[in-house]
């Protein structure tokens, strides 16, 4: 097969790391998703541009910390003001990117920097990026003045990272006082493990110090890894007109335009640090891949708590259905009306044959009992469900707030998902509805075409369906006493009556078919409370194989630079 372009494999890493998916708030989360960010602008400001014209002006940034005198340094080697030192700190003009009339158009343009408006305003300009030209500077090298890496302002410290990232060649300046600060050596890492071509200013360096100094940031430089950086020191004297003393900014000025006047030079720089930035990239996508990993397991843990919470509902709802619970307090009144109670009911109890005709007569005698029973029934249902329901809620939302991405998930929403949806109950009570019908309908089926269709029919449809519908919930381990007597007793009798008009297996297997119908039902209702939760996680959390689109990018683009070497 072969490798694709290198810069279209290049764009399709780039798009799949800018759609990697962060969007719970895991312990990772914010790093990556600065990696990816990174990664991102780096592939848009520098590699594609750069590979795409590899012979346009090197461009190099002038960064360092706060008050390092970035910006007299630049109008020093160029010996003319181009860009204004900042008084206050910190400065928030634009950066300023110089270069030769010549190679204006090189940067005019959307090729380098793409987010970046282009503007040619004097003083102070918020925004954009100020493009200045001047006969001061050769053709073939740009210079850019950075903001301070270490601002305390964010958007100025994320800015510097992204013209550092846009970089041929950085110019790190710091000081005597600063050099052997944390932030400065973070970013010299990255220099490092980037491969970029480095050069350091130490600035407002005192004479007296100035071998001890240097010799103790070469040697950390050394150690770092960096010891290829041409390392420039400049004295702390007093500035003339503006400028640095000529015999301290010579050295640099030289280097700078030996460069620009070199093409093999100029080239062999972009090689080095085009080369290490997509080095880079491995690792640094690796990364975000990591994060997506990250993202999958949290996701897959919220999910795993909601839907131990629901089915915990589920057994829960299962278990009150067939402990006999249901047929407490109203059903078991509604219950007694509606079979008899007293002499008349134990008279069933030993001569159920017998009575079966006194039976459909107060079956058909009290035409409302029935309904009374089932609206009590339905009662209780109802209730068993919202109760689970809730619980399950009030469980998934606790749970969450324990594990990662979960608090993020539920901000603002804890109160509206710690309990049922707002139309739950309506919704509900359709269901067991839709049930009692639909046990009534299977009598009525069961009914059909038999030879006891008549005596069936004189006892009602109702009648028959309300003694399979108790026969569901008659389980008697959570009755006792008095309860037990009555629930378990009436409910057998009844039972016995039906067995006679329809025959045993039959009587089972409406029971059976009522029962599962109801566990559907409340699966049902379950599931859709459940899925508030899951549309959530839907929203967040990563397709099963977007950590492995983004290393088959990286595979890709190794593919690509082996096919293009």
């Amino acid at each position: 097969m072969t490798a694709p372009p290198l810069t279209d494999a290049l764009q399709e890493l780039r798009d799949a790391v800018a759609a990697a998916p962060l969007g719970l708030a895991t312990p990772s989360r914010d790093a990556t998703t600065r990696t990816a960010r990174a990664v991102v602008d780096q592939v848009d400001d520098y590699l594609l541009p750069r590979l795409r014209d590899l012979d346009a002006p090197l461009l190099a940034v002038v960064g360092g910390s706060t008050g390092a005198g970035k910006s007299t340094l630049v109008n020093s080697v160029l010996g003319a003001r181009v860009t204004a030192p900042g008084v206050l700190r910190p400065t928030t003009r634009s950066p300023v990117l110089v270069c030769s009339p010549v190679d204006r158009a090189a940067f005019s343009g959307d090729r380098v920097l793409p987010g970046l408006a282009r503007t040619t305003g004097e003083g102070d300009v918020t925004g954009g990026l100020r493009l200045v030209t001047t006969e001061a500077l050769q053709p073939g090298l740009a210079l850019i003045d950075a903001p301070d890496v270490d601002s305390v302002v964010e958007a100025n410290r994320d800015l510097a990272g992204q013209l550092l990232s846009a970089a041929d060649l950085w110019v790190f300046v710091t000081t005597a006082a600063r050099y052997a600060d944390a932030v400065p050596w973070d970013l010299l890492r990255t220099a490092q493990e980037r491969g970029t071509a480095l050069a350091v200013v130490l600035d407002r360096t005192p004479p007296e110090a100035v071998t001890e100094v240097a010799a103790d940031l070469a040697a950390m430089l050394q150690r770092g890894g960096l010891g290829s950086a041409r390392l420039f020191v400049i004295e702390e004297r007093p500035l003339t007109d503006g400028f640095l003393p000529e015999a301290q900014v010579a050295p640099l000025r030289d280097w700078l335009r030996a460069l620009a006047a070199d093409q093999e030079q100029r080239a062999a720089v972009v090689r080095q640090t085009l080369a290490g930035a997509l080095e880079s990239l491995d690792g640094r996508v690796a990364a975000v891949a990591a994060g997506v990993d990250e993202q999958a397991v949290a996701a897959n843990a919220l999910r795993s708590a909601a839907d131990a919470a629901y089915d915990g509902a589920r057994d829960a709802v299962s278990e009150g259905v067939s402990n006999g619970s249901l047929l407490r307090g109203e059903v078991l009144a509604r219950w007694q009306d509606f079979v008899g109670t007293g002499e008349w009911m134990r008279s069933l109890q030993t001569q159920v044959g017998r009575l079966r005709d006194r039976l459909a007569a107060a079956l058909t005698g009290r035409p409302t009992s029935s309904d009374s029973l089932q609206g009590a029934l339905e009662s209780g249902v109802e209730t068993l469900l919202r109760a689970e329901a809730d619980r399950a809620a009030d469980r998934t939302v606790t749970a969450w707030r324990a594990l990662p991405g979960g608090p993020g998930l539920l901000t603002g929403r804890e109160e509206e998902l710690s309990g049922v949806s707002p139309d739950f109950a309506p919704v509900a009570a359709e269901e067991v509805r839709d049930w009692q019908g639909y046990v009534l309908d299977l009598v009525r089926e069961e009914g059909a075409g038999k030879r006891s269709q008549a005596r069936l029919l004189s006892w009602g449809v109702n009648g028959a369906g309300a003694v399979v519908m108790v026969a569901v919930f008659a389980s008697t381990a959570g009755l006792s006493g008095a309860e037990l007597a009555i629930a378990g007793g009436t409910t057998a009798v009844g039972q016995r009556v039906l067995e006679a008009v329809f025959g045993d297996a039959a009587v089972r297997a409406l029971a059976t078919r009522a029962r599962a119908d109801l566990d559907a039902r409340a699966d049902r209702l379950l599931r859709y409370e459940e899925d508030r939760f899951e549309a959530l996680l839907t929203d967040a959390a990563p397709a099963d194989d977007a950590a492995d689109r983004l290393r088959a990018a990286v595979a890709t683009l190794a593919a690509a630079r082996g096919a293009a070497a």
